[in-house]
């Protein structure tokens, strides 16, 4: 074996070695330097619009209180009984949850359909068809199942329930741990389905524009996957055990040839 065929050979060796290794970015903003003040308006958060299969809180409120026991799931006092007797059913959280068509089985009203509308256009619809059985209703409609997942290169996967109806994709990711070393910040993931379309995006986490992207605040059901990188996805594979004893046996091969062409090697 000549010298020519090891010099050959450990150059496209160390070249191997070198992709593997080859840094990442792992952090956030990273264009964002040191010395900027970053000042721009922030997108605002879209509201929310009611899907199917939503859970919603609907109270009614008004100067009636016997109204109030109806229409809040509860029941009418039987003469001489307290007004505010509720029954059981009138727990908060229990809610009014729309169908596939997006309607609510409302006391006296029957089936109303919310889905498609903002939680100020559902009370206005609402307000307008009560105000004919109650004087000067005050409808309040709070989203009860707004969540959000996050999967992949997280700490803690999981889905989150958000009381608020408002979070970020810094918040989720905080919510689930922040990402492993081997999660791909500059490609994530975000799942989104609205009116019965899904859709994905791909969010740069590495990038300061996402601070002023329609995508920074996040919607309910939303899922967020980190990928993992290169490395892990080897890691993971089950041909891992064959690319590692591969690349073993490639470095005692050129080895051999260095030693061999050293001793024997012609000049």
């Amino acid at each position: 074996m000549s010298s020519i065929s090891a010099r050959r050979i450990l150059p496209l060796l160390f070249l191997w070695l070198l992709a593997s290794c080859t840094p990442r970015n792992l952090v956030y903003f990273s264009n964002l330097k040191d010395n900027d003040r970053y000042q721009t308006p922030p997108e605002a958060p879209v509201e929310l619009r009611l899907q199917p299969n939503d859970l919603v809180s609907i109270k009614v409120s008004s100067l009636n209180p016997e109204s109030n026991a109806l229409f809040n799931r509860g029941v009418l006092s039987a003469p001489g009984a307290a007004a505010t007797t509720l029954s059981t059913e009138s727990t908060p959280t229990e809610g009014y949850l729309l169908d596939q068509n997006g309607n609510v089985d409302f006391p006296v009203l029957g089936k109303v359909k919310l889905a498609g509308l903002t939680n100020t256009e559902a009370t206005t619809k609402m307000t307008s068809l009560l105000q004919q059985y109650v004087k000067s209703p005050i409808i309040t409609i709070r989203l009860l199942n707004f969540k959000v997942t996050v999967i992949g290169e997280v700490n803690r996967p999981s889905t989150f329930l958000v009381p608020t109806q408002r979070i970020t994709v810094l918040e989720a990711l905080g919510l689930a741990g922040d990402m492993t070393a081997y999660g791909r910040r500059e490609n994530v993931l975000l799942v989104r389905e609205q009116n019965q379309v899904r859709t994905t995006t791909r969010l740069d986490l590495n990038d300061k524009a996402l601070l002023t992207s329609p995508f920074f605040y996040l919607q309910q059901n939303d899922v967020i996957y980190v990928a993992p990188d290169k490395i892990k996805q080897v890691q993971a594979s089950t041909n891992a055990l064959t690319l590692t004893l591969a690349g073993m046996g490639i470095t005692v091969l050129a080895a051999v040839l260095f030693n061999f062409q050293n001793i024997f090697g012609t000049k």
